[in-house]
């Protein structure tokens, strides 16, 4: 069953732990297209949490700004490898996302209460009538996301994601895309008000939208590693308290999984219809 989770509003955490007022601004116009209605896929679902560190929707890695030693998050990177997907159940669409954000998640390891807001950039990888479907996107939710249409995204394409403030506070974002494989990057700076509450390096099942909603299905995904990830331009530092497993709510059962930490604690590997994973050497 999942944990009913209180939500921090955008403009509590950041105003009780900076000490200054945060003004709302309305999102720019953006590039890309919104997915239709039909097939509407929202990456940006918040943290669906059953208890500390296992959750209905994410697996791999969250820090949160009140986490003993951690500050708010202004600024955050990472790099992966796209997953090749292929279908795990006969006869069913399946989705999953791979992506870096800042918020939707927990605040603390506990997972005492979550983030409203969520600014994140990734890519996606699908089974649709049992063919594999891979794209780029970005999100900042309420709003749907965005599919980058200029950018070809394939499995095995080495990808690098950034995410950062211009100036601390400003609340004007520059999220940058980039498939290092193909020389492709995509950039789009527009204005969000953010809690900048929490920091995640995530496979998701997305929340569908329309005909069968609800969180997707998880489709077969090749073991994914997140690396050379940062917070505020610095090593993250994580650590095994910050993983979450997947779970299903109804079974109890966990079915994917983020590994320990890599040795220079700057990312993790991610393992779907697994138990355990493998700890990447760096």
């Amino acid at each position: 069953m999942r944990r009913a989770l209180a939500l921090i509003p955008a403009v509590g955490l950041a105003a009780a732990l900076s000490g200054t007022s945060v003004l709302a601004a309305s999102p720019a116009g953006a590039a890309g297209s919104a997915k239709s209605a039909a097939s509407a896929v929202a990456h940006g679902s918040p943290i669906a949490v059953v208890k500390a560190n296992e959750s209905e929707n994410w697996f791999g890695y969250n820090q949160g700004a009140l986490e003993p030693g951690k500050s708010l998050f202004h600024s955050i990177t990472g790099d992966w490898t796209v997953p090749a997907a292929s279908q795990h159940k006969k006869g069913e669409d399946e989705f999953s996302s791979t992506w870096i954000g800042i918020g939707g998640g927990c605040i603390d390891t506990a997972c005492t209460a979550g983030d409203s807001t969520l600014i994140q950039t990734g890519t996606e990888q699908d089974v649709v009538s049992g063919a594999p479907q891979y794209s780029a996107w970005w999100e900042i939710i309420p709003a749907p996301s965005v599919t980058i249409t200029n950018m070809t995204v394939a499995p095995g394409d080495h990808m690098h994601a950034d995410i950062r403030e211009l100036v601390a506070n400003s609340e004007v974002w520059t999220i940058t895309l980039t498939n290092v494989t193909r020389h492709q990057t995509f950039t789009q700076t527009l204005p969000y008000v953010s809690t900048y509450a929490t920091a995640e390096w995530i496979e998701e099942t997305p929340l569908l939208i329309g005909t069968n909603a609800g969180f997707a299905a998880l489709p077969n995904l090749r073991r994914t590693a997140f690396d050379g990830g940062t917070v505020n331009g610095a090593n993250p530092k994580l650590t095994a308290a910050e993983k979450i497993n997947l779970i299903n709510a109804n079974t109890g059962k966990v079915y994917a999984v983020p590994s320990a930490p890599d040795a220079d604690t700057d990312g993790g590997a991610v393992c779907a219809w697994a138990t355990s994973c493998a700890t990447p050497s760096s």
